[in-house]
């Protein structure tokens, strides 16, 4: 069975335009990346836990603290390049990213050197215009911005 994800992409009006909340991943192999490496704030789930369930703990570890209160919408799946489903929801709502921190990960780096290092999952949280969010976001995460509900 291919591995699933699952999160919450925030989007609000601001100035009469739709933004979007996307993270960036950390960790060396994303350090030097921009557009085409951003993402919504998700992560893996096992094939017993509610998808929805993994979508809002993973927003909370992505971006430090839960999603806001409101009326979740399915924007359906997404299956990525490598074979990963990501099941995904739109949530509209203002958040404020200031203060912004994510759980760590663990990995031996640099590579063959025997040293553990820590990383942010991602190291960065930003509220992007909807054409800036096509450009920045996960090629395979594009048909999430065309589902938002706006």
């Amino acid at each position: 069975m291919a591995k699933q994800s699952a999160g919450i992409m925030l989007y609000r009006l601001s100035a009469g335009e739709i933004e979007v909340l996307l993270v960036h991943p950390g960790g060396p192999f994303w350090a030097k990346r921009d557009d085409g490496a951003w993402s919504i704030p998700k992560g893996e789930f096992e094939p017993h836990e509610e998808a929805l369930h993994a979508a809002r703990r993973e927003f909370a570890e992505e971006v430090g603290r839960p999603a806001p209160d409101g009326a979740l919408i399915s924007l359906g799946q997404a299956k990525q390049p490598g074979g990963k489903v990501i099941h995904a929801w739109a949530l509209q709502a203002d958040f404020d990213v200031t203060g912004f921190h994510s759980n760590t990960f663990s990995m031996e780096w640099p590579p063959k050197s025997g040293r553990q290092q820590q990383f942010p999952e991602a190291d960065k949280a930003v509220w992007f215009a909807l054409p800036v969010a096509r450009q920045k976001v996960v090629p395979g995460q594009l048909p999430f911005l065309d589902r938002l509900p706006v």
